[in-house]
C-alpha cells in the first residue's frame, strides 16, 4: 500500500474531507480513529464540524502507517502511539530537540541579507513584526512535531 501522500499545505485548520485526502483515508475512518486513539482530538465547531490542525494530520499519517503499512492492530497501534508520545515527552523533558521530518533549507548569506532587509525594523501599527510572528509560529510547530514524532 506504498502510496505517496500529498504535501500538507501551510494552513492552520483542515476539514475532515481535506484530512481524508491528505492522509488517504475516508472521513468515517477518521471519526472511528478518534474513538480509538485518545491523542487524536480535533477541534469541533458549529454543528460538530471537525477542524484538524497540522500536528493532528501528522498523527493521522503515523496511525495510518502503523495500521496499513506496518500491519499493527488497532490495539497495537494505540500502544505504539502511546510509547512514541511518551518517548517524545521524555526527550523534551531532557532538553533534546527533535527535528525528524523537518526539512532543513540551505540559504546562502546573500539571500538571507535580502530577506532581512525586506523586513520592517519597527513594529507595525496593526500587530507584531512579520519576522517575529514567523519565529513564534515556527517555534510552536517545532513543539508540536516533538509531540507527534
Amino acid at each position: 500500500m506504498e502510496k505517496t501522500l500529498p504535501v500538507i499545505p501551510a494552513k492552520r485548520y483542515f476539514t475532515i474531507g481535506e484530512v481524508g485526502d491528505l492522509c488517504g483515508v475516508k472521513p468515517h475512518v477518521l471519526r472511528y480513529w478518534e474513538q480509538e486513539f485518545t491523542q487524536l482530538r480535533p477541534m469541533k465547531r458549529r454543528g460538530n464540524r471537525r477542524y484538524y490542525q497540522h500536528h493532528e494530520v501528522l498523527m493521522i499519517r503515523r496511525i495510518r502507517d502503523l495500521l496499513y503499512d506496518q500491519g499493527f492492530t488497532i490495539s497495537g497501534a494505540r500502544n505504539k502511539m502511546q510509547e512514541l508520545l511518551q518517548a517524545e515527552r521524555d526527550k523534551k523533558r531532557n532538553g533534546e530537540v527533535m527535528l525528524d521530518g523537518v526539512e532543513v533549507l540551505e540559504v546562502d548569506a546573500e539571500e538571507l541579507d535580502d530577506f532581512e532587509e525586506s523586513q520592517p525594523t519597527e513594529a507595525l501599527d496593526d500587530g507584531p513584526m512579520p519576522l517575529l510572528q514567523l519565529r513564534r509560529e515556527l517555534s510552536e510547530i517545532r513543539e508540536l512535531l516533538a509531540l507527534v514524532d
